[in-house]
């Protein structure tokens, strides 16, 4: 039997990632985007005390737009006329390139110091546009990027139907079931030929033996019940709607069926909203331990077993929110905790390791070979898997190894406070099973609150003298 490993669904998200980048550097390349901008001009020895006019007379020969213009004193109560603020406080709409013109006038030539609140708390700081992301699985309609159009006329050289015309259009007619889906419909059903059926079969029973003794516990008891109640066996391949709506059941995500690889930005929101894009058709039956493409072998004995355990589901879908709204740089580094992570993770039970990844758990040699002491295993560390370099086209050289999925969630945590810079806060309601944002709050708005319940205490004390 054939030990070449299966190509998996995510062997070009990172990879996309990285196009996508290269791609919007270059058509951003003579344009400035244009974000939230939050600053302090302050007065000085050698300047007057400063007035609201002034400060907007300064800034309306630059192309920005002004959303908050606000005084400030050392002191609790305002002065009574605009004459006199020690500080004005400027929330704006501008590029970087003007705001570092502003500071120039202001510094230069009316000599007034400047401070840019982002440079206060660097972790709050962020210089990208923010691009619209789901906040609920109906949005997921809106988010079909694929990375190429699932025609045959895509299926080159190098896949195992390329002279296949029946295969071809097999897998096109599968694939439009996806493209006329929408959210709240039952995924239809695929009335699968004996090939994919035995195709399914060869991939399962090669596979089922192995996952005994290479498998982490999770996968083995959510496998085992899917077994028992009847969902998965050898004999036929599941459908996406039955499978579905028992992992709903389990710990909250929903299967949707998806035409081809969308791109990583897609992909990654959809786990965000507690979505896994799953594919239907199945690999060439001429080769079945191996696809160039992804198919629902990977998808169904890889991914959704570990999607049924509750603690996987929540990393899962912790990884997914971090990508909510990023810039493309930081795409390309979660896209790459997800490959070392949900894609080829492995983890330590009972002093052994045992694999928790899907890209390991649906490929028979790279089973074998991620538990052969071959490849290097070392401790997962977000830092380190974030910009680790990837094999897309053999074996992975590299592991990186999780004491608990409970302790890899809490490192991502930690790593996405230090790393992970966007204007907003970004939680999930499960009541609502959607997404909820919040603007953060900038050092001066903090800064605002506190002096607020200082004057409210001060009126307070007042009252009781």
């Amino acid at each position: 039997m054939s030990t070449r490993r299966m190509l998996r669904k995510t062997s070009s998200l990172i990879e996309d990632a990285k196009l996508v980048t290269q791609r919007n550097h270059a058509d951003n390349e003579n344009q400035q985007p244009v974000s939230i901008q939050e600053f302090l001009i302050c007065s000085t020895a050698q300047s007057d005390k400063l007035s609201l006019s002034f400060v907007a007379g300064c800034l309306e020969n630059y192309e920005i737009k002004i959303k908050i213009l606000e005084g400030k004193n050392g002191k609790i109560h305002p002065p009574k006329d605009d004459n006199c603020w020690e500080q004005v406080y400027v929330s704006c709409e501008c590029s970087l390139s003007h705001l570092t013109s502003i500071e120039k006038t202001i510094t230069e030539a009316y000599s007034l110091t400047m401070k840019r609140l982002s440079s206060l708390d660097n972790a709050r700081s962020f210089h990208h546009e923010v691009q619209w992301f789901p906040k609920c699985a109906a949005d997921l309609d809106l988010c079909q990027h694929l990375r190429e159009k699932p025609d045959a006329d895509r299926i080159t050289d190098e896949h195992p139907g390329f002279q296949d015309p029946d295969y071809a259009e097999r897998r096109r007619n599968i694939t439009e079931i996806a493209m006329r889906y929408k959210h709240g419909d039952p995924i239809p059903s695929v009335e699968y030929t004996n090939d994919e059926k035995e195709t399914w079969r060869k991939v399962y029973s090669t596979l089922r033996p192995l996952h005994a003794t290479g498998a982490c516990l999770q996968y083995l008891n959510a496998i085992d019940e899917l077994e028992t109640c009847g969902l998965y066996s050898a004999d036929d391949i599941p459908q996406l709607n039955d499978v579905s709506e028992y992992l709903n059941d389990r710990t909250g995500f929903r299967l949707r069926p998806v035409a081809g690889l969308v791109s990583p930005r897609d992909f990654l929101a959809s786990l965000a909203v507690k979505v896994f894009q799953c594919t239907q058709y199945v690999r060439h039956h001429l080769s079945p331990m191996h696809t160039p493409e992804p198919d629902c072998c990977h998808e169904l004995i890889g991914h959704v077993p570990m999607l049924c355990d509750e603690e996987f589901a929540i990393f899962s879908q912790e990884i997914g929110m971090l990508s909510l709204g990023v810039c493309d740089e930081d795409i390309e580094k979660i896209a790459s905790l997800y490959w070392f992570t949900v894609e080829f993770g492995l983890c330590k039970q009972d002093g052994k390791i045992k694999a928790y990844g899907a890209g390991i758990l649906s490929a028979y040699g790279e089973l074998e070979h991620a538990l052969s002491g071959r490849p290097q295993l070392v401790e997962f560390d977000c830092d380190k898997a974030s910009v680790q370099p990837y094999q897309d086209a053999d074996y992975q050289p590299l592991y990186f190894v999780a004491s608990t999925f409970k302790d890899a969630l809490f490192k991502m945590r930690d790593y996405a406070a230090k790393t992970i810079k966007r204007p907003f806060d970004a939680t999930f309601d499960a009541s609502k099973t959607m997404i909820r944002t919040q603007t953060k709050r900038s050092a001066y708005d903090i800064t605002r609150a506190v002096e607020q319940i200082r004057s409210q205490v001060t009126a307070l004390e007042e009252l009781i003298i």
